[in-house]
């Protein structure tokens, strides 16, 4: 007998009660949103490490664009002052030339009211070039004392004239070259800092107050080595100290009467100590920059409202009555290179292999600079960003 049991609906049980099929449907969907809400908003979107890591880079880049563009503007100064100059000079000349082409042209003038029979004085007016004419030996013999003259100062200024042009033709074009290298620069550091400020909007007020976080204990580690620095230092300068005072006592206890080796000396590694020329420069240096703390850092600036790094450490031995290079590759070589352990105050630290920052050390391991956009000139460890990004030191010559 046929059984007239109704089916039983289809459907899963929850908690022990029979779903329909579209109940099961929506707990499901409900499950995929919240999971969707729990997850991360992309697959794409980096982690706070890389955020961080791209940051960094990214300043650096524009830090080193920023060099580029500081040299560029000082090349493209130069060459307009130069091809000012040799416009200058052209205008001068090209006077003098047409003196002498009307000097000419009155000798042409006497000689067709007289009648004189030197008619090539003012063909040559209509020549393209007198010397065609100056080399011949015929004509040179018909004219007077005066109008040769007249003659060779003509030649000699069309000559120069026309050298002076294609210099200042040649000046224009590395004018026009300079002044594209310096708008690919500032467009380089523009799209930089404009890239790095994205980043930074679209962070998270939680993931900023990490990021502040991460870079505390960044500071907090590099103040650590800047005091091994200082105690690694203090040590080496009491060492010197001890044997100063043995070397003295050993000459005194032997009659000798050289001088006692005190201070304002140098050391046996050629190094200056505070008494010197440079240590006195190094300070005024120092007190300069120290000066300039608070004041923001603009790239390309020079003072005095502002500063890019080398702008600031340029600006800061200018005041010791020391001339520093506009960028920071040229600074790096006007001086004498020393290790990190024989840094003294006034020396000029670099970091990076493209060279691409600069800070003024102050002693203990710290330095004065200008950091980035958006910072300020402050004081901070040379260790500010890993003991690996210190390239060199310098003792400005």
């Amino acid at each position: 007998m046929a059984s007239h049991r109704k089916s039983r609906p289809t459907g899963t049980r929850v908690a022990g009660i029979r779903t329909p099929a579209l109940a099961t449907a929506a707990l499901t969907s409900v499950a995929l949103l919240s999971q969707t809400a729990n997850a991360t908003p992309s697959d794409d979107r980096p982690t706070l490490e890389e955020v961080e890591k791209k940051v960094d880079d990214l300043y650096r880049q524009a830090g080193s664009a920023t060099e580029k563009y500081n040299a560029a503007k000082e090349k493209t100064t130069k060459q307009r002052k130069k091809v000012d100059g040799l416009l200058d000079d052209v205008a001068q000349r090209t006077q003098k030339l047409n003196d002498a082409r009307e000097e000419l042209g009155s000798f042409a003038s006497a000689q067709y009211r007289t009648g004189a029979s030197v008619p090539e004085t003012a063909t040559l007016l209509l020549a393209d070039s007198p010397q065609d004419y100056f080399d011949q030996n015929q004509l040179m013999n018909r004219l007077t004392g005066r109008q040769k003259t007249a003659v060779d100062d003509y030649v000699t200024q069309q000559s120069e004239t026309m050298k002076k042009r294609r210099e200042a033709t040649e000046s224009l074009e590395t004018l026009t070259d300079s002044q594209t290298d310096l708008k690919t620069a500032k467009s380089t550091v523009q799209k930089k800092l404009a890239t790095a400020r994205e980043l930074l909007s679209e962070l998270t007020a939680e993931e900023k107050a990490r990021l502040a976080a991460i870079e505390k204990k960044k500071q907090e580690e590099a103040e650590r080595k800047a005091a091994e620095l200082a105690k690694q230092q203090a040590a080496q300068e009491e060492a010197e100290r001890k044997r100063r005072e043995e070397a003295a006592q050993q000459e005194s206890g032997s009659g000798s009467s050289g001088t006692s080796g005190g201070t304002g000396s140098s050391d046996s590694s050629g190094s200056s100590t505070p008494g010197t020329s440079t240590g006195t420069k190094a300070e005024k240096a120092i007190a300069f920059a120290r000066a300039q703390i608070g004041k923001p850092y603009v790239w390309g600036a020079t003072g005095p409202g502002s500063y890019d790094c080398s702008g600031l450490t340029q600006a800061a031995w200018k005041a010791a009555g020391v001339t520093l290079p506009r960028v920071t590759y040229d600074q790096v070589n006007a001086g004498t290179t020393v290790s990190v352990s024989q840094a003294q105050p006034g020396d000029l630290v670099f970091f990076y292999d493209d060279i691409s920052h600069v800070g003024l050390y102050i002693g203990d391991g710290m330095m004065i600079h200008a950091p980035k956009p958006g910072a300020y000139v402050r004081e901070e460890s040379i260790f500010y960003d890993g003991e690996s990004s210190i390239y060199s030191v310098v003792r400005p010559g």
